[in-house]
């Protein structure tokens, strides 16, 4: 079953290195902006925490964890690919 947790946040594409100005190479600006309404609770009242430490994206919800690398050697230089990877 799955459960959808919210709703895309298209303004983080304003985020983009191209329109930023990052220079870090994955994107931070753009992940941290798409991943910030990810923090919510669910109606059940499930806590669901979704943050970014370096290269490293770690999702919990409840007490499941889950974690993804942003991988720039193998997926190319575009944090959009890189982020959905490491959700994924």
């Amino acid at each position: 079953m799955k459960t959808k947790l919210c709703e895309v946040n298209l303004a983080a594409r304003e985020k983009l290195p191209e329109h930023t100005g990052d220079k870090s190479g994955i994107g931070v600006h753009y992940v941290d902006a798409y991943i910030k309404p990810m923090n919510l609770k669910l109606p059940d009242g499930t806590a669901v925490r979704c943050k970014r430490k370096g290269l490293k994206i770690v999702l919990a919800a409840g007490g499941k964890k889950g974690e993804g690398l942003l991988r720039r050697a193998e997926l190319g230089p575009d944090p959009v690919v890189m982020l959905d990877a490491a959700l994924q």
